[in-house]
């Protein structure tokens, strides 16, 4: 019988996935001592940050769902812009 890949739950927990398949983090610092921060650096951290590609891969790999690839994504989209600007002159 071959091994079944089980994925790392404590990455699935840490990181959500877009739909193109990019991951969102949240940021670090925002769990107390949030009175010297000033009221601009509280909102920003609020968002979720885009994790570096070069790590999202990894953490796909460990999440289990290493076919999203979103820089193959962006490219087809880009060539398909590219196709409908040229049908459209």
């Amino acid at each position: 019988m071959a091994y079944k890949y089980k994925p790392s739950k404590s990455v699935a927990k840490r990181f959500g996935v877009t739909k193109t398949g990019k991951l969102k983090r949240g940021h670090s610092m925002t769990s107390h001592l949030r009175s010297g921060r000033s009221a601009q650096k509280k909102r920003q951290l609020r968002r979720p940050e885009i994790l570096f590609e070069g790590h999202a891969r990894n953490m796909r790999k460990m999440m289990g769902i290493s076919g999203l690839k979103p820089a193959r994504i962006a490219h087809e989209r880009a060539l398909a812009e590219k196709a409908a600007a040229v049908a459209a002159e």
